[in-house]
């Protein structure tokens, strides 16, 4: 993708209507605005590099999911051309959007007219229903990766990524994900330690590539209903060099290998040993993407004990070695 160059101001459109998820709306267009910030204090850009709204089926109030009203700057008729990134959000609303003829119409004439279309979550089916992704891999949260497969057949759902591009259209997995989206698109314009420092500055708690899966050993932490599981999954988390052999985590949970191996695969939904994997493989990623330290070292320090055990975790888990990995992914500030 083409860099932005200095002085160039690129439109950032994001399509909402009645019964749109609030974030799905603001959250990436807050990224691009506060990347646009970045860029100026970075010396990047003499003046904000984006200029953001927000367009729907009419222009003016409409009520979001959460009944939060949002004004849409512009109505979709008046839009036809002068925007570079076309973004899409999803809610309960868009039930209504797949059968809008002159909304998918105009998705339609504006496909070939923008650098970039995008989704956020179940905005993927606004995408689809205007057979803008037959042919292409897309992803939407998980919840409906489902019903996108079986309703529309043509589109390769992908279940498991944060974000999907396929040429020059992009889908995002639930809500928050589109941030994620929209910081890989600042990356593309602007460089990866404005999107760092973009991430940071909204204390994002990391900034997640499109490949990483919508399911976090963090986020696994919630799925047990017993206390001494959760206590145990974070403890896990925060410790991810010591030795987490079965025998030992069922001793910190006072039982049987046997009887703690049933309970926490019931619990977490996988196994103690994958998820002590997805724990060190995460704990890694983030050590090769923001330090200096080999991959020797960060193989010592996540408790895979030799760099070829890190490795065949990768590969089994993100299908690229550390390397590779650290050469796409790795920030621009521990250069």
């Amino acid at each position: 993708m083409k860099r932005t160059t200095e002085g160039q101001v690129r439109t950032i459109a994001m399509v909402a209507y009645p019964g749109a998820v609030m974030l799905d709306v603001v959250g990436p267009l807050e990224v691009f605005a506060r990347a646009g910030e970045a860029a100026v204090e970075k010396g990047r850009a003499p003046a904000c590099p984006y200029r953001i709204e927000v367009v729907a089926p009419k222009p003016g109030p409409l009520t979001t999911q959460s009944g939060v009203t949002l004004v849409a700057d512009r109505g979709i008729r008046s839009v036809t051309g002068g925007v570079d990134t076309l973004l899409v959000a999803g809610g309960r609303g868009t039930s209504d959007m797949i059968g809008n003829a002159a909304v998918l119409e105009w998705l339609r004439r504006m496909a070939p007219r923008v650098r970039r279309l995008g989704s956020v979550c179940s905005g993927t089916f606004i995408l689809a229903a205007a057979g803008l992704l037959d042919g292409r891999r897309a992803t939407t949260h998980w919840a409906w990766c489902d019903a996108l497969a079986k309703m529309f057949p043509k589109v390769e759902v992908d279940r498991d990524p944060i974000f999907v591009r396929d040429g020059n259209i992009y889908s995002s997995a639930g809500v928050t994900a589109g941030m994620d989206l929209a910081l890989a698109l600042v990356e593309e314009d602007l460089g990866r330690d404005v999107a760092l420092e973009t991430a940071r500055h909204l204390v994002l708690f990391l900034r997640r590539p499109g490949g990483q899966s919508q399911f976090s050993a963090q986020l696994s932490v919630q799925a047990s209903d017993r206390q001494p599981i959760r206590e145990l999954l974070a403890w896990i988390v925060d410790h991810p060099d010591a030795d987490l052999a079965v025998e030992t985590l069922a001793r910190r949970v006072a039982m049987s290998p046997r009887h703690f191996a049933r309970v926490f695969t019931r619990e977490v939904g996988m196994t103690p040993a994958r998820y002590v994997e997805k724990v060190r493989v995460e704990a890694a990623r983030r050590r090769l993407e923001e330090s200096p330290h080999g991959v020797d070292a960060i193989a010592d320090a996540c408790g895979f004990g030799t760099a070829e055990t890190m490795r065949r975790a990768f590969l089994r888990t993100l299908h690229v070695p550390p390397t590779a990995y650290r050469g796409r992914f790795r920030s621009a500030l521990v250069h």
